[in-house]
């Protein structure tokens, strides 16, 4: 057994700015994805899944979680990401599973929809679908936010994750499950991140609504809502301040790793989890979420 308060590196950390949506190469200390330590009983063996924000942070814990337990992984990335992306596909490989690379922008529907049909196209089904591509910037003040960039979180994070459902709707079969990543933040928003936290309130109301539309085609609907996470969006979100300390304001002390939300996604993803839809699995270090 581990203590769970000293898994994992602590802040104080290093200052580490970087410009969005940041690369998991210049992070110090670098997330821990599970490359080394995630171990797979197979759960998930025989299905296709498509994860959106697959090559860094939590899509690429998820990703390599999945391949371990037997899936073929799709992830959908901006192409900015490449190398990152590359790095997770040879993860994926090493598991024995196929990968597939889709670099594109979610805002675009057209995209949403190619990105779907090429996954299922490619892997012959489509069963787990992981709404999981954001964008995040802070702002200080109303007015500091420019339109375009109220436009750009809602466009990525709400408009995206609706294009990529509604196109899988056509692959996916009874027993499918669709989970979105929303975020402590959608109960507990913060001043410096509204734009992203309005966002994420409407992801886990999407949760809620499309569990009940989704039901009678026994396609199950879930969302997972992460507290601080060490994963390039805060270098390349926060101001240095709030990275060196980053997590410390959780009972953990400590910021969770990707690594740390991968079984959450397994599980709601498996068969063992068939009567659970509609859930919202707060995963933040014992922060109160109500």
């Amino acid at each position: 057994m581990t203590d769970p308060l000293h898994k994992y590196p602590r802040p104080p950390f290093e200052g580490q700015p970087q410009g969005f949506p940041g690369k998991t190469g210049k992070m110090s200390p670098e997330p821990d994805h599970g490359e080394e330590s995630y171990r797979g009983s197979g759960k998930l063996a025989g299905q296709a899944a498509l994860i959106t924000g697959g090559d860094s942070g939590i899509g690429r814990a998820v990703a390599i979680a999945y391949a371990r337990e037997g899936a073929d992984v799709a992830i959908v990335y901006l192409p900015e990401e490449q190398a990152d992306a590359e790095a997770v596909g040879q993860w994926i490989e090493k598991a024995g599973r196929k990968a597939l690379l889709l670099p594109g922008d979610l805002k675009q529907s057209s995209f949403a929809r190619e990105a779907v049909s090429r996954t299922a196209e490619t892997f012959g089904r489509l069963d787990i679908v992981v709404n999981n591509g954001a964008f995040q910037q802070p702002a200080k003040s109303l007015e500091e936010i420019e339109d375009e960039v109220f436009e750009t979180h809602f466009r990525t994070n709400v408009f995206g994750s609706f294009y990529v459902t509604k196109a899988a709707l056509a692959h996916l079969k009874p027993g499918a499950s669709v989970i979105f990543t929303s975020s402590v933040n959608s109960k507990h928003p913060m001043p410096t991140l509204m734009a992203y936290s309005a966002t994420k309130g409407a992801l886990s109301n999407m949760v809620l609504s499309l569990s009940q539309m989704l039901a009678e085609k026994g396609i199950r609907v879930n969302g997972v809502l992460p507290g601080p996470i060490w994963t390039p969006f805060i270098p390349a979100g926060m101001s240095e301040d709030a990275v060196k300390s980053f997590g410390s304001q959780v009972p953990f002390g400590r910021p969770g790793q990707p690594a740390e939300l991968a079984s959450a996604y397994v599980m709601l993803a498996s068969e063992e989890s068939s009567y659970t839809s509609g859930a919202l699995v707060t995963v933040a270090g014992a922060m109160p979420v109500f």
